[in-house]
């Protein structure tokens, strides 16, 4: 599995799996939320997961906007907008939004959404374990916003939205990655279209308001806040396998795992690491097929791998040091790479 980024030797070729939701992998996705909701009711008997987290007494209010999208009528159009204003911008005249509740594409996603959806105790389930976990590492959160579901025409850039009182899902960009909607959208970004990523998303835009920007325009700097990110996903998905956190396939995260050292000793013996050249984020942080080392073995590679590593380095620091996850968010990405003691896997 490993490689030498020296000569750009060969690697065997690894096989993203192929995943797709027709009635079979329906089943497999349906089984590894079981095996997820399992794992949260096994963990007050394991202790997986702290008692004080398990018994935090939450609400999450979700909303199913599509499935009342679904049935609206011109009639009953006025009561939805009064529901639901910020679907329905003041600007825009009554007469678009009653030509939508017969626009054939609308009517067809909201169709295919509801089929895949036909309900969302599942993702439910989860998001209430999450939000449990938010506020036990940030009690002095507001109440979880309320959950509302939508369909978006397959805004998939704008998949989840957050703001303080709402969290905005668009089911129709997690139909599952070889859904007929996404047959002109590239590979690597129809494999985040699925049903299993709702959580992860969720849980990065709420992440994201508290991992501040960079404090250094270094690569070092850029890969340590992706780190920060991911490792708020470790304490508050801990029942989630990395795979989910980061979005690679079982492959790819065995082939970032393998080639640790290499990829290291390519950022150092380049001295990328306190480069500022804005370059190096569309080739190793990004979402892309795969990284760029501008060598033959770049398609063998998952994309965004200076995440991988940025995510690795925070988890040496927070093992080998005594410091409250609050104080290292706000430390700068150079302090907690000098302090990290990080040693890639060879």
């Amino acid at each position: 599995m490993s490689f030498s980024l020296r000569d750009g030797g060969y690697l065997r070729r690894l096989k993203l799996v192929k995943y797709t939701l027709d009635r079979q992998n329906r089943m497999k996705y349906s089984i590894k939320f079981l095996l997820i909701i399992l794992f949260i009711y096994s963990c007050k008997e394991n202790k997986k997961i702290p008692i004080e987290i398990l018994e935090t007494p939450i609400n999450v209010d979700v909303i199913r906007f599509d499935r009342e999208l679904a049935v609206a009528t011109e009639s009953s159009l006025p009561i939805l907008k009064k529901q639901y204003p910020y679907f329905f911008p003041a600007q825009y005249p009554d007469s678009l939004w009653i030509a939508n509740l017969s626009d054939t594409l609308q009517l067809e996603l909201l169709s295919e959404v509801d089929s895949v959806f036909t309900d969302f105790e599942k993702e439910k389930e989860e998001i209430t374990l999450f939000y449990k976990h938010w506020l036990y590492y940030f009690p002095d959160s507001e109440p979880m916003p309320k959950v509302v579901t939508m369909i978006s025409k397959v805004d998939y850039q704008y998949r989840i939205i957050v703001t303080d009182s709402l969290a905005l899902v668009a089911l129709d960009s997690y139909l599952g990655q070889d859904h007929k909607f996404y047959e002109r959208i590239d590979r690597y970004i129809t494999t985040e279209l699925d049903p299993i990523y709702i959580l992860p998303d969720l849980a990065d835009a709420f992440i994201a308001t508290k991992v501040p920007p960079p404090m250094e325009r270094t690569f070092l700097s850029q890969m340590i806040y992706y780190g920060k990110k991911l490792y708020l996903a470790d304490l508050l998905l801990p029942w989630r396998d990395d795979t989910d956190k980061i979005k690679y396939t079982q492959e790819q995260l065995d082939w970032a795992r393998a080639n640790e050292d290499p990829i290291w000793r390519y950022y150092v013996e380049r001295e990328l690491l306190f480069s500022t050249d804005q370059g190096l984020a569309p080739r190793f942080l990004n979402d892309a097929p795969f990284s760029k080392f501008r060598l033959e073995l770049d398609n063998e590679s998952p994309g965004r791998i200076g995440q991988y590593i940025g995510w690795q380095i925070v988890r040496a620091f927070m093992e080998n040091n005594d410091v409250e996850v609050h104080q290292m968010l706000n430390l700068s990405g150079r302090d907690i790479f000098m302090r990290s003691k990080f040693k890639p896997k060879k």
